[in-house]
């Protein structure tokens, strides 16, 4: 398994690239805490929320009869969460300020989340039509 500081490195550089994003936390799909750039964040309760939230989005779009999930956007008046699939066992949180441009936000958190799935060495999700689990 790969070092946490890799992981660690990986979600700094996504928080600097979009300074609108406020933190980050990469998850086992299982909700163990692999890697945090989150202050002010409780990271392992963090990563146990993540872990419900996908397993929550994962039903809701097979009983819609959709593909697996790739990503689960949360918006509040504060701004927003957004969750990425990184490999089959893994997931990538971004916590992002109100004024967060969401497409930006997918596109670099697909990137960090395909960055994360190879530094733990899974396969990628995959592509459009599948992904996580």
């Amino acid at each position: 398994m790969v070092h946490e500081a890799a992981i660690r490195t990986e979600l700094e550089g996504l928080r600097a690239r979009l300074p609108e994003v406020t933190g980050a936390i990469a998850a086992t799909t299982d909700g163990l805490l692999l890697a945090a750039d989150a202050p002010g964040v409780q990271a392992e309760g963090f990563a146990a929320l993540t872990a419900a939230a996908l397993g929550v989005g994962l039903r809701l779009a097979d009983s819609a009869g959709q593909q697996s999930m790739r990503e689960l956007l949360v918006r509040c008046d504060s701004g927003c969460v957004v969750l990425h699939a990184a490999g089959r066992d893994a997931v990538l949180a971004v916590l992002a300020g109100p004024r967060a441009n969401v497409g930006r936000l997918h596109l670099e958190a697909r990137r960090s989340g395909a960055r994360l799935a190879e530094l733990l060495g899974a396969a990628p999700a995959a592509p459009e039509g599948g992904g996580a689990r």
